[in-house]
């Protein structure tokens, strides 16, 4: 069976930027990713994400505004081994709050589209970023 997981890819809007939070894991190969995490038992998807956005990001559910129709699953494999990772599109109300990282991460960046794409470095995420771009341009 696939390990599941779950996290928000959040962006703000910095006058007409739109921009993605993207942290640095503090192991493995020190990737680059939005908020995730895996579902602990007895945990649904959604809970989770916000869970771990809580976390990792610092950012609660009254921080965010979160699009619960527009979401996007990832499946892939890490150590030749099933995952599966549920990402929700959310909006930071405040664009100046700054996310508090946790241990699991060493650094933190607001990053434009093209930007984080090249950060991610994984075509499955480039992917989600361009289709969440296009949903948010045609929200404003």
């Amino acid at each position: 069976m696939a390990k599941r997981a779950a996290g928000l890819v959040i962006f703000r809007r910095i006058g007409e930027q739109i921009q993605y939070l993207l942290l640095r894991a503090s192991y493995g190969d020190f990737h680059w990713s939005s908020p995730k995490g895996h579902v602990d038992p007895g945990e649904d998807d959604f809970t989770t994400a916000l869970r771990e956005t809580k976390e990792e990001a610092g950012y609660s559910e009254e921080d965010l505004i979160i699009y619960h129709d527009k979401k996007k699953v990832l499946n892939y494999k890490v150590n030749d081994k099933p995952k599966v990772v549920i990402y929700w599109l959310a909006q930071l109300k405040d664009p100046n709050k700054e996310p508090m990282l946790s241990d699991e991460h060493v650094e933190m960046k607001w990053l434009s589209k093209d930007d984080a794409k090249r950060t991610v470095g994984y075509k499955d995420n480039q992917d989600m970023i361009d289709e969440f771009h296009e949903i948010i341009l045609k929200l404003q």
